[in-house]
């Protein structure tokens, strides 16, 4: 490898990298000489790179083939099965993984993405997830990803597509398996709190995961005529607590698990009064430990999934297709876009290595890289004409 005080990255070897990653993982197997793996490829970093369709990426491109052939080469070359579809991706995703990687414990956040959907299912209801309204519809094209929290490293590792009849145990199941293929340790798991039940929680301690996600309070809240025996069994009496440690069964018809809820506070200025409060925050934990406020600001990076989810929609490609394998492939192309950028920095741009790693984000956005992507896709594909339209008279 080159070294880094004198790394010099153009937009050639980022497309490459993009293209390598791609080829090697065998996503898309060769269906003809007419129209490359490559050129596929290409067309579809492009579409992402510009947040355009497909269509669109191909009709900027003067030497591009058209976008029936494009999408024939990605139904024809595309696994046909989901699960090996998705190991294909995954491998995609991880290709920079290296050795030195598997070396400590991670703090890995796992968290949902729902994508609206507005149209009808491809060839079953089950592909479509339900879930509260948002942004008119309650449809959604679902995706569970795991992702590292740690300041340089934050690497997707897995991806998965939830479809309406998975659980969050069955997900979590997936996730794990690719976790453990990749040698990767858990420290921990930062979990959202829609995984915040008692079979989840259960399988995590069958399985000596330790997590650390935010309590849900679900049903009403009890009346208060109870006696205190009763409220005390509540979660609802715990957030009544001061800041501290407190036990806590979670019980269904099926599981049972134990579990310590840290009840924190969280400051905040109010605008709309225009003075300081604070609000308090619960934390169902195992096998984690430390103080309320240790416990809040360890939640907190798991935030840093949330900047993938937003990077990964500056790099997503528009589509009206209603198959679910070819959206799950455009979700993946935008997540792997995202570690080759985190790559990039971390082995090229940064300064020092392990804690003493400094970044140097302002030497190469997120959003320059899409365009340097974007423009080595042009000078391959295109012959430098100037763009115009032609008016059928």
């Amino acid at each position: 490898m080159r070294s880094r005080m004198d790394s010099i990255v153009s937009c050639s070897e980022v497309h490459q990298w993009a293209l390598l990653w791609l080829m090697e993982a065998e996503v898309l197997k060769q269906r003809g000489a007419g129209c490359p793996c490559t050129t596929v490829w290409s067309i579809v970093l492009r579409a992402a790179a510009r947040m355009i369709s497909i269509f669109a990426a191909c009709r900027d491109l003067s030497e591009a083939p058209s976008q029936t052939t494009v999408f024939a080469a990605l139904e024809a070359g595309l696994p046909r099965t989901l699960p090996v579809l998705e190991r294909r991706l995954n491998s995609a995703l991880t290709h920079s993984w290296s050795r030195r990687l598997r070396r400590p414990r991670w703090q890995v956040a796992i968290d949902w993405h729902l994508a609206p959907y507005y149209g009808e299912a491809h060839k079953s209801r089950n592909e479509l997830y339900r879930s509260k309204q948002k942004q008119g519809t309650t449809h959604f094209h679902a995706y569970a990803t795991a992702c590292i929290v740690q300041y340089g490293q934050r690497y997707t590792l897995a991806l998965t597509w939830v479809r309406r009849h998975d659980s969050t145990v069955r997900v979590l199941q997936r996730l794990r398996t690719r976790l453990h293929e990749l040698g990767v340790k858990i420290r921990a798991l930062l979990l959202d709190r829609a995984f915040f039940s008692a079979h989840v929680t259960a399988f995590l301690q069958e399985e000596r995961i330790p997590f650390l996600m935010p309590v849900m309070f679900r049903g009403r809240a009890p009346k208060k005529k109870n006696n205190r025996k009763e409220v005390k069994k509540t979660l609802r009496w715990i957030k009544r607590q001061k800041a501290g440690w407190y036990r806590h069964t979670l019980k269904n018809a099926k599981h049972s698990a134990t579990i310590r809820v840290c009840v924190a506070y969280r400051s905040y200025y109010n605008r709309k009064k225009r003075r300081r409060g604070q609000q308090k925050l619960l934390f169902a934990a195992w096998k984690v430990h430390g103080a309320p406020t240790e416990i809040r600001a360890r939640y907190r990076k798991r935030f840093g999934i949330e900047s993938s989810f937003r990077q990964m929609r500056q790099a997503r490609i528009y589509t009206c297709t209603r198959n679910p394998h070819l959206r799950l492939v455009f979700v993946a192309v935008a997540l792997l876009l995202r570690n080759l950028w985190v790559w990039i920095h971390a082995t090229l741009l940064a300064e020092g290595r392990g804690a003493t790693m400094t970044l140097r984000l302002e030497l190469l956005r997120f959003k320059q890289l899409l365009d340097w992507i974007a423009q080595a896709v042009t000078a391959q594909l295109h012959d430098g004409s100037a763009p115009c339209v032609v008016l059928n008279e």
